[in-house]
């Protein structure tokens, strides 16, 4: 097996172990880095797991007032753990995408949905003048048979995503449904924006900040 190879079975691996199962450096790594990267009042901030976190978005929006803040393997409760460094900026506006990794750990919709309004309200609670985005959460595309642990879990996404449109609802928050930027006619991720059937390539980067970004001169 070349090197190449063998790198390749350990990031997959790194990228669908609970986070829970071993102390996660990198995301030890990244908070560290946060808490030196303060948030101000004007920022936009795009906050969640590997997705995010693999966004440089100051240069796909060409704009200094967006923030990455996501973390790869980033779950709910680990961002709920973290939050403190975003809310007490303050910020303008947060744009969340986070949930899929959950999903991959077995969680039903039910447990998924009271995670997320829990984070939500969270949120609102603590940076009550933050305009908050709830983008869905992306299609995914299992002919790749990377990440063993999304297969069959095309339903429970969906499910997902409609109980994330209600909580929006609910607190009349705005919801971004970003299937209509990614996914092909039978829902699954375009195969030119990704290349493991979960994480995107440059054009599918392209694709989902072309298509928010009005959202960000509300």
């Amino acid at each position: 097996m070349s090197c190449k190879n063998i790198r390749l079975i350990l990031l997959v691996f790194s990228l669908i172990i609970p986070m829970s199962a071993f102390p996660d450096k990198y995301w030890e790594q990244r908070v560290s880095l946060f808490d030196h990267l303060p948030v101000t009042e004007n920022d936009i901030i795009f906050l969640g797991n590997s997705i995010t976190d693999g966004g440089n978005f100051e240069e796909l929006f060409k704009r200094e007032d967006v923030k990455n803040r996501g973390i790869r393997s980033d779950i709910m409760p680990g961002v709920q753990k973290r939050l403190e460094q975003v809310v007490k900026g303050k910020p303008r506006k947060i744009f969340l995408l986070i949930g899929i990794n959950d999903v991959s750990h077995g969680h039903s919709v039910d447990k998924l949905a009271e995670r997320y309004e829990a984070l939500v309200n969270e949120i609102r609670l603590r940076s009550p003048e933050t305009r908050l985005y709830l983008q869905s959460i992306m299609p995914i595309n299992n002919d790749y048979g990377i990440y063993k642990n999304l297969k069959g879990k095309e339903n429970t996404i969906v499910e997902f995503n409609k109980r994330i449109k209600e909580i929006a609802k609910k607190n009349n928050l705005t919801y971004i449904d970003l299937w209509q930027f990614l996914a092909d006619k039978n829902g699954k991720l375009k195969n030119k924006y990704t290349n493991d059937g979960l994480h995107l390539t440059g054009p599918g980067y392209k694709a989902w900040t072309n298509g928010i970004r009005s959202y960000l001169d509300e």
